[in-house]
Parts: C-alpha cells; structure tokens; sequence
C-alpha cells in the first residue's frame, strides 16, 4: 500500500504548482534565499519542502515496517529505549593500566554503563613499550598493555561478569582479547558471563585509522579467527567483531561513503567466516556496528535508518540468513572528535549534544559523547562528566526516548533514507565487483589498489575547501570568531607513566619463563604457516606472559609487513 494515493498525489502537485506561483513566488521577490544551493554534507541536494509527491513509490511495510521486525528502519528492538535505555559507553585509556583502571571507576561513579578503552600507539600497532619507535607515545594517546599483567589491573575492581566492556583494537585483536579471557579464568568468571565488544576490524585500518600491523588478507584472516573462535568456543555474550566506520568518518569520508564501506567491510567478514564453514545464523548476530555523528542532524539520523535497512535486506536477501537476530543490525556511536574546534571550545558542548541527539533519533544502542576539550588532549574528567550529563538529560530530560523512531513517516527523512539507501548500493556494487561478485576479494583489491582511500581523501578535500570557501560555516572558525578565547582546564599527560610502564614490562619479562614463552611463540609460527585458527596458541601464549610485541613479531615473521600505497 502507497503512503498516499496517486490522485491526491497528482492534486498535492497542483496545488504546490499553486503555492509555488503566489505564496512563494511574493516571498522570493520580498526576500531571496540567502544561497542558490541547499546540500547536505555528502552532497544530497535538499529540497525548499517535502511533500508526499517525494514519496510516491514508498511503501510502508517494504521501507518502514515496524520497530524490532523486518527491515528494521524504524529500530532494532520493538520498544527501543521504552524498555531500555542505550549504553551510555564513554571511552578512556591513558597512561599505565592503573590510570586508566581509575578514570574507569570515576565514569562509573558519574553515570557511565558501560567501558570503553583506547589504547595507545605502540599496543594498537602491535609493538611493546620497550620498541625503539615507541618512545614518547607510550600511553600518550590510549593505555599501554604489553602483557596479561596489564589485563589483569586494567580491570582491577571491575566486576566483569556485571559491565559491559569494549577493547578498541583492531590487528592486534586477537592478542588483547587473549588477555582479557585469560584474567577472566583467573578470577572464575565463565566466558559465557562476559558482556562486551572487540572492534578487530581489520580491513577498515588501511583507510580508516592507519594503525595496522599486518597485510590485509593475514589481518582478515586473524579477524575470522577471533569470530570463529567466540562462535565454537563458548563465549556466547560476546561481540567478536564490532564493524567501524567510525574511523572512515574521521579519515574524512562523508556519511555515504561511511556507510557504503562500513558495509561493504562486514560483508566481507560474513563471507570471510562462509568460508571457513560456518552458517551464517551461527555468527552473524552476533557482528555489531561502530559509526560516528557528524553535525548534518537529519543526514546522520536518516543514515543510521538507511544503514540497519542495507544490512537487514544483505543479510536475506544475499547471504540467505533466516534468524531475525541475524538481520538485525546493533551499533555504537561516537560524536565526531573532527567536528571539535579549539576556537570558542564551549560550543564544542553543543555540537556533541546535537550529533548525540541524531545517533538518539537514529536508534543507537550505545553512545559516546565526546569530550569538548578533545581538540587539545585526553578529555579531562570536566569534559567527561559534561558528556555523561548530555546523555542523562536527553535520557530523561528531553522526550525523545518516549516513542520508538519519532522521525518515521517525515516526508524529508524517509526521502533521505531511501537516497542515501541508493547512493550507498552504488559504492557496494563497485566493490563488488571488483571482486567478481564476492565482496571479501572485492574489498581486498580495493584497500591493496588504494580505491577506498582516493574516494575519502576527495572527499575530505571537498569538505575543506567548503570551509575554506565559506559555503559551510564552522561558528568560531570560518565566521563568528571569537574576540577573547575561552580558557580551558585540559588534560595533562603524566610524563612519568611512560617509565612506570617501561619498569612493569622490564618486571613481567624478568619473572616470567622464558622457554615457556618461546616455546609458545613458535607455536604461533607453526600455527600460522599451518593455516590452523590461532586463538588457541594466542590464548596460550599470553598466559604465558607473551608480551603483544612478540606475539606479533611472531606473526610478522610469517606474514609479512604492509607498504602503504601511499594516495594522498
């Protein structure tokens, strides 16, 4: 059934001819607009008004449907936040294990449901603290963890069995989780009572955040280890893949583009694990989602609607899955730390309140809210407890948690959910068949040929030279600059954490077995020229008090290292 029938469809259009040729023809001549183009930031021309006529081959149960069913536009659960509200998850990571274990105690205390961890440049990239090139970053930018010592008091005093957590690592996912199973065993908590999401991502690394530590068919196939793993082994609860276009977003793409290659790269991982022998339905609800916000309020919230109908209508119509779990797409949000300015910071406050506010109409399951002061540093526990307290006021304050998908049925909203629905199949097709019909090779040559990456550079360009340009304006930046600038209480780095990390390690490599650890790391060697899953050897391994340096020194030695094709 239409949203409305062709003939008052035909009469709505002569009476907007009417409209056009009196009412709006007076107030043109009076006032012109005050630009010959209105666009979103991906480019979707906007229309002055929408009408039912920018529906007129809309079906409701084919685009809309309903909450929690098939295609899931309108929300991945029936009564969304009427039923539970979305995990407030604000990420932290500085410094040692023991910093980070404290700023986790202070955002629980203040609100926060659920733990997030950045690590640092070294761990994220698959070196220790102790690598020559790892000066001066070590637990600058995240925490440092070089070994299960470090998992160990990371999570000091932190129920695991009761929150939820997150670990932001990609390549060296396999290492990291290794780790947290292990401190788990240790203090008798089951797999199947762990709660929580890996991002092990690997593929978005090559043109997301550049951190990767391996080729990207050795990194997609630790991805599928991790996933497989979880799947046959007994960690039921736990999200072994957390799919990011978070990082894309960030890099510079516009939400299309997000979208298009987020997508694209979670095909490649249902095929990926297709491969390896698993039914779809044994895995595939279990995959979860990573997106950022950027400051187009209706663009963002209608891609967040067209994004779970994209993944509803792959997964059955493509990958033939049958369980509704399966079709259902869950994700994460964070507000865009590129949106933030140093000039007039406050203004920051709002920017994130708005983009948490789209991810909120969008139907997000969890939301990081970024800190205002995140264009000089760490946030600092100001910044933190004024993100936490957006969430809480949009929780309770604001009405928008009232009733599921408030936008549904917006003549403009649903236009743009079906247009950015199109322009997004656009880019997947491309991929596809780059791969002849299979995404997991079509992603592959598209990262190896740099594709991805001139597509997000042109569009990052596009977006600077419009703020250059001052066809957007940025307040602070491009237009209203402040007179006096805003004093700020940032975050400041403790200088002496790198040492106190450096002596850990030296301590954990001093008391370990070091036959037992090259013993397990030959394994891994042994393992990874077999073909064979390597979690188990990973797992071993760290137990041993493997740093996550050697055990991917180990890995480097069989699969080589990346050379970045280098597009700018």
């Amino acid at each position: 059934m239409g949203y409305t029938g062709h003939d008052e469809l035909d009469q709505i259009r002569g009476k907007r001819d009417d409209w056009e040729t009196t009412e709006l023809a007076q107030a043109l001549s009076r006032t012109p607009e005050n630009r010959e183009k209105f666009q979103t930031l991906s480019g979707i021309s906007v229309n002055r008004i929408y009408t039912p006529e920018d529906l007129r081959d809309w079906h409701y149960e084919n685009e809309l449907g309903f909450p929690g069913a098939y295609p899931f536009t309108r929300g991945a659960y029936p009564t969304m936040y009427r039923g539970q509200a979305w995990t407030r998850r604000q990420i932290a990571g500085f410094g040692t294990a023991l910093s980070t274990n404290e700023r986790y105690r202070f955002l629980l205390a203040n609100g926060q449901t659920g733990l997030s961890t950045d690590f640092d440049h070294p761990t994220l990239t698959g070196y220790d603290s102790d690598f020559q090139l790892a000066e001066g970053e070590v637990g600058r930018l995240g925490v440092a963890i070089d070994t299960i010592r470090d998992m160990e008091e990371l999570y000091k005093g932190i129920p695991l069995d009761q929150v939820s957590v997150s670990l932001t690592i990609n390549h060296p996912a396999i290492v990291l989780l290794s780790m947290l199973l292990g401190v788990a065993e240790t203090r008798g908590v089951p797999w199947t009572k762990l709660r929580g999401t890996v991002q092990n991502d690997s593929l978005k690394e090559f043109h997301g955040q550049k951190t990767y530590a391996l080729p990207p068919a050795a990194s997609l196939k630790l991805t599928t280890d991790v996933v497989e793993f979880c799947t046959l082994h007994g960690v039921p609860n736990w999200y072994p893949i957390s799919i990011s276009g978070y990082h894309t977003r960030e890099a510079g793409s516009n939400a299309i583009q997000e979208l298009a290659f987020t997508l694209a790269q979670g095909m490649a991982y249902v095929e990926s694990a297709l491969k390896r022998g698993l039914d779809v339905d044994q895995f595939a609800h279990r995959f979860s989602y990573f997106f950022g916000c950027h400051n187009d309020f209706f663009e963002e919230t209608a891609k967040f609607r067209a994004a779970r109908r994209l993944w509803a209508r792959i997964m059955k119509d493509r990958y033939q899955a049958k369980k509704p779990e399966s079709l259902r797409m869950r994700f994460h949000t964070q507000t865009l730390g590129s949106t933030l300015v140093r000039e007039d910071p406050m203004n920051n406050i709002v920017r994130g309140s708005l983009q948490a506010l789209a991810a909120v109409l969008g139907g997000t399951q969890s939301l990081h809210v970024s800190g205002y002061d995140e264009a000089y540093d760490i946030p600092s526990e100001d910044a933190m407890k004024v993100s936490l307290a957006t969430q809480l006021v949009l929780a309770h304050e604001t009405g928008a948690a009232n009733t599921v998908d408030p936008l549904a049925g917006s003549y403009f909203v649903e236009s743009l959910t079906t247009t950015i629905e199109e322009q997004a199949w656009t880019y997947l097709n491309k991929i596809d068949d780059m791969g002849d019909g299979s995404m997991m090779h079509g992603m592959l040559r598209a990262i190896e040929s740099g594709y991805i990456e001139r597509e997000i550079a042109n569009s990052a360009y596009e977006y600077q030279m419009a703020i250059e340009a001052k066809d957007y304006v940025v307040v602070g930046v491009n237009e209203y600059q402040p007179v006096t600038n805003q004093s700020l209480q940032v975050f400041e780095f403790d200088q002496a954490e790198e040492e106190r990390q450096l002596e850990r390690l030296r301590e954990a490599k001093r008391s370990r077995s070091g036959e037992t650890v090259e013993r397990a790391l030959t394994n891994i060697r042994h393992d990874a020229e077999s073909d064979k899953n390597l979690f188990p050897a990973v797992l071993h391994a760290t137990k041993a008090c493997a740093t996550g340096g050697e055990i991917m020194s180990a890995l480097r030695e069989v699969y080589g290292e990346y050379r970045d094709p280098g597009v700018f």
